[in-house]
């Protein structure tokens, strides 16, 4: 008990979720963030290939084996009939609706000011700008779900 006397002792409770909001947000972000590597990448002319730890089990053995696989990552950006750069955003395999409009893809001009746009739409995202848009695609999913 002499160990424990020595050290400072609290009553603590450790938080053990985030609100669904933050947690589609930070969801969000971390694609955005894939999707600017992923540019980045494509610019300076290399692959953009992250890595997963993926878990399977050996059918002879029966033995459980972790293997680091590479994680495909699909382009939210392509070149449309004008020429330019759409980019929409994703929210797992729906795309995000961007304005009253139904306007659904951002256009521009070259892979500079897609990256800016990412970056920017990143901290947008952050700040909560999104968060309408986000929660309008997880509860249309959430409800094909209950068919």
């Amino acid at each position: 008990m002499t160990v424990l006397n020595n050290l400072k002792l609290v009553v603590s409770k450790r938080h053990q979720t985030v609100s669904p909001i933050v947690h589609r947000r930070n969801k969000l972000v971390a694609k955005l963030h894939e999707q600017i590597e992923l540019c980045e990448a494509q610019q300076a002319g290399k692959t953009y290939a992250p890595t997963r730890l993926k878990t399977f089990t050996n059918k002879q053995t029966g033995e459980r084996m972790t293997v680091e696989a590479t994680k495909r990552v699909k382009e939210w950006f392509w070149i449309g009939d004008n020429g330019k750069i759409n980019l929409a955003i994703k929210y797992g395999a729906k795309t995000l609706s961007l304005s009253a409009k139904g306007a659904n893809a951002i256009e521009l001009k070259d892979g500079a000011e897609l990256i800016a746009t990412l970056k920017e739409l990143k901290i947008a995202t952050a700040n909560g700008e999104l968060d309408d848009a986000i929660t309008k695609v997880s509860n249309a999913t959430r409800q094909a779900f209950g068919k």
